[in-house]
């Protein structure tokens, strides 16, 4: 029988600044390599299986205010994340919530106001 390949999707961010990108994504345990010397190109990790590589934008390419991407951190440890970032939060209740669509989940302005939506199912939660 053949080997389980394992395989995973990973956001590549577009930045116009990216070592404000990677202070910011570094606040939600993202980190990369000591070793890893490519300054126009970051990939970080939070340890754990969740990547994100940052990138420097074409020049005029993120308007501020008015950026289309978004990303998903799909994870158990929301309560731990939205506690360290309650005041970044951008829903009202500046904490994470039970959605309607079974997510347990929040959602935050990232850099060049990127969307980022840190949850975890709400079935897998335990209170």
């Amino acid at each position: 029988m053949a080997e389980r390949q394992i395989s995973s999707v990973i956001a590549i961010i577009p930045c116009n600044d990216l070592d404000a990108a990677e202070r910011w994504w570094n606040g939600l345990g993202f980190f990369r390599p000591v070793d890893q010397g490519y300054e126009e190109y970051r990939m970080l990790s939070d340890g754990a299986g969740g990547e994100v590589h940052l990138q420097r934008a074409v020049e005029g390419w993120l308007t501020p205010g008015s950026n289309p991407f978004g990303v998903y951190v799909y994870t158990p440890r929301v309560r731990d994340l939205a506690a360290a970032m309650c005041p970044a939060i951008i829903e009202p209740s500046r904490t994470a919530e039970h959605k309607p669509w079974g997510m347990y989940e929040f959602a935050l302005n990232g850099p060049d106001d990127l969307l980022v939506r840190i949850g975890w199912p709400s079935r897998l939660m335990t209170e």
